[in-house]
């Protein structure tokens, strides 16, 4: 892998690089520092963005970014109802932000999905926010900024936007499509795995983060009377492994009351059994990408899957089996640069319909089967907390190859991913931080602690192991 401290070294001056300052105090970091394109709005700070960008800097021991981007974006969060009712709920937190110059002043300016492609809505940046926060205490010991009266009410607001009653009657989360890192149409409306395992995350930071005090009583009984249903209903109904794959091929259809074996009436036919029952490996197993009325969709989603595996939300077998997946189907879902956003890539009549005909998502690009290797960090603390650490050393010498002769892109495309994204950003600062994440995880396993969960008591007590 050339000379692995030369290209850490470059990598983590790219990085300081792409900071933004506001009034000379660093808040964020640009998306993207391309040179040879457009910037578009790859010079804003994404919430889900910054992430990887500031654990680094959590581990390197620069913690004044990380503090200030959490102020600054509390600040920007919805904190009233408003009178239009057509602005974005109370508790939502922006997508992205810039700094605007005005004259001699600055202006955060927020962008809530109203200026992006397709105007989706961010359902998962305040999660992201809670699970920094959470990093962020732990990592610095400062639990008085959690315990901040306006960071006390941000973490409510965040809590009871998602725990708000609604037209559902699952303990999932309802959401459109485009509302996480695939913020493009690819048919996951409705109760996506990325969502719901970040969601169990953010109720595990909730627990943790919000003091036992009557004003925040009403939200400390909901988010521990969440985080069991939650677990059970993804670790049951949306599991998928050779045994569970054959209970769901002799489910019978039109089934009514308690009682129903098939309770989401999933029909048989359009389970696509024959692939699946030859590429699902023998001990491995994944949670489904979604579940819901007649629907099963039995892709398979990196990020959701690395998530549930951090936040505990799989049981210990089941986090076992979804790293064991990925060892045995190394081809398909890190291939020649790690890793895979979801497998299998939509394609032909089912490309036009759940991508509305995107080209950008053609089958085997961007987020339809494209390689992020963003996600390589994920992979990494998954599979160090499930004594893997010999398959994220694996994916990060691919990587190593690869990034810093291709300057470090956004996602590469194929169905390895031997192919820089057609229309792919270089010096993608998500990419930068990822792979400079893991390195630093991989060489000091004891930060796992600062972005990953134990159990929950309340999930931990139902028997499931």
């Amino acid at each position: 892998m050339g000379n692995s401290s030369t290209l850490l070294e470059q990598a983590w001056e790219r990085l300081q690089d792409s900071i933004i300052y506001y009034y000379d105090r660093p808040v964020g970091t640009v998306a993207a520092c391309d040179p040879h394109v457009s910037a578009l709005n790859y010079d804003q700070c994404f919430i889900r963005d910054f992430v990887s960008s500031a654990l680094v800097f959590l581990l390197k021991g620069q913690t004044e970014i990380v503090r200030n981007f959490l102020i600054q974006t509390l600040k920007l969060q919805i904190k009233e109802r408003q009178l239009e009712f057509l602005e974005p709920g109370r508790g939502l937190m922006p997508a992205s932000f810039k700094v605007v110059h005005a004259k001699e002043e600055q202006v955060l300016k927020a962008d809530f999905g109203d200026h992006a492609i397709g105007r989706v809505t961010p359902v998962d940046s305040c999660l992201w926010w809670m699970f920094l926060l959470r990093a962020y205490v732990k990592a610095t010991g400062e639990i008085s900024l959690a315990h901040q009266p306006d960071f006390q009410r941000g973490i409510r607001l965040i809590m009871e936007l998602c725990l708000i009653a609604r037209f559902d009657l699952y303990p999932t989360l309802l959401v459109p499509d485009g509302a996480c890192a695939i913020d493009r149409r690819m048919g996951i409306n409705g109760h996506p795995v990325e969502i719901q395992s970040l969601f169990f995350a953010a109720l595990q930071a909730a627990r943790e983060l919000l003091l036992d005090n009557e004003q925040n009583s009403y939200t400390n009984q909901a988010v521990k009377h969440r985080l069991k249903p939650l677990a059970h209903h993804l670790r049951h109904h949306y599991w998928l492994d050779l045994e569970r794959l054959n209970i769901i091929y002799r489910y019978k259809g039109e089934e009514y009351g308690e009682e129903a074996l098939n309770q989401f009436n999933i029909y048989s036919n359009s389970i696509p059994y024959d692939q699946l029952s030859r590429w699902l490996p023998e001990g491995g197993g994944y949670l489904a990408g979604n579940l819901g009325p007649s629907l099963l969709d039995c892709r398979f989603f990196s990020a959701g899957n690395l998530m549930a595996v951090m936040a505990s939300m799989t049981t210990i077998a089941q986090s076992q089996g979804i790293m064991e997946t990925f060892e045995q189907r190394w081809s398909d879902l890190i291939g020649q640069m790690p890793v895979k956003m979801c497998f299998p890539a939509l394609k032909d009549r089912d490309w036009e319909l759940l991508t509305g005909c995107d080209p950008k998502n053609r089958p085997w690009s961007y987020h339809n089967g494209g390689n992020w290797p963003v996600l390589l960090w994920m992979l990494t603390a998954a599979a160090i907390k499930t004594d893997r650490a010999d398959l994220a050393k694996r994916a990060i010498a691919i990587a190593g190859d690869r990034l810093q002769k291709d300057e470090w892109p956004e996602y590469y495309d194929g169905k390895n991913g031997r192919l820089i994204g057609k229309e792919a950003r270089k010096y993608q600062t998500w990419t930068i931080s990822g792979f400079l994440l893991s390195q630093l995880l991989i060489e000091d396993p004891h930060y796992l602690d600062w972005i990953t969960f134990d159990p929950a008591p309340e999930v931990d007590g139902d028997g499931e192991t």
